[in-house]
C-alpha cells in the first residue's frame, strides 16, 4: 500500500499496489486510472494556487495536476485512456462569507483539467465529512467512504456506482469564481451560486 499524504502524488504501475489517501477533508483527492496500460495515480491537493513555490508541485491544484498527468505519461499511460475522479473538497469549518477552501481546491482542480483537456468522470465533494479515496492499481478499482458510512465504488470500468457523474455544467469556470467573489456572493462544495446580487450579475457569464 502506497498512502499519499498531504501534498503529495504518486503513480503506480504495480499491479498489487494500492494508492490510498486519508482523512480528505477541504483537500481533493485526482485519480487518474488508464486500465489498459495497468497505471494509477493519486494526488493528495491541499490549496488552489502555488503562487511562486515551486518545491512541492502536489500541494496545489495548478502544479499538481500537470505534474501528476506528465507522471502518469512517463509511466505508459495514454491520456485518451485516462478516466479520472475527484473526492473531497467539503467544508469542515463554518467560513463567514466569501469561498471555503474546500470549493476553492475543487474549482481550482477542475479548471486545471480542463486547461490540460483531461475530461472528469466523477466526483464526490462537498458536504462536511472527511473521505477517504483508494485505488486498487492492478483492477483500476476506485472506491471511496465517507467518514463513519461503507465504501461506495466511484470507478469499476463501467462508469462507477458511487459518487455522481463530473458534468461540466456543474461547476463554474475560474473566472466566475472570482467574479463571484468580487460581487460579493459565495460558491458552495456543489458549484452553486449565492447571493442574488452575483447570480444576477453572471447568468450568461460562463467562460
Amino acid at each position: 500500500m502506497t498512502g499519499v499524504r498531504m501534498g503529495e502524488l504518486a503513480v503506480s504501475a504495480t499491479p498489487t499496489d494500492e494508492l490510498v489517501a486519508v482523512g480528505l477533508g477541504s483537500c481533493i483527492g485526482l485519480v487518474i486510472v488508464d486500465r489498459s496500460a495497468g497505471v494509477a495515480g493519486l494526488a493528495h491537493i491541499v490549496l488552489p494556487q502555488s503562487g511562486d513555490k515551486v518545491d512541492q508541485p502536489g500541494k496545489f491544484a495548478d502544479t499538481g495536476v500537470p505534474e501528476l498527468i506528465a507522471q502518469m505519461r512517463r509511466a505508459g499511460a495514454v491520456d485518451r485512456r485516462f478516466e479520472t475522479a475527484i473526492v473531497g473538497g467539503a467544508r469542515m469549518f463554518d467560513v463567514s462569507g466569501g469561498l471555503d477552501i474546500g470549493a476553492r481546491n475543487e474549482l481550482a482542480v477542475r479548471a486545471a483539467l480542463v486547461s490540460a483537456g483531461v475530461p472528469l468522470r466523477r466526483a464526490q465533494t462537498g458536504g462536511n465529512q472527511g473521505r477517504t479515496v483508494r485505488i486498487a492499481v492492478g483492477e483500476g478499482l476506485v472506491t471511496v467512504r465517507v467518514t463513519g458510512q461503507p465504501p461506495v465504488t466511484l470507478l469499476d470500468g463501467r462508469g462507477g456506482t458511487g459518487g455522481r457523474p463530473a458534468s461540466a455544467a456543474r461547476a463554474p469556470s475560474v473566472a466566475r469564481v472570482a467574479a463571484v467573489s468580487r460581487l460579493g456572493g459565495s460558491v458552495s462544495g456543489a458549484g452553486t451560486i449565492r447571493g442574488p446580487r452575483a447570480a444576477l450579475e453572471l447568468t450568461g457569464a460562463r467562460r
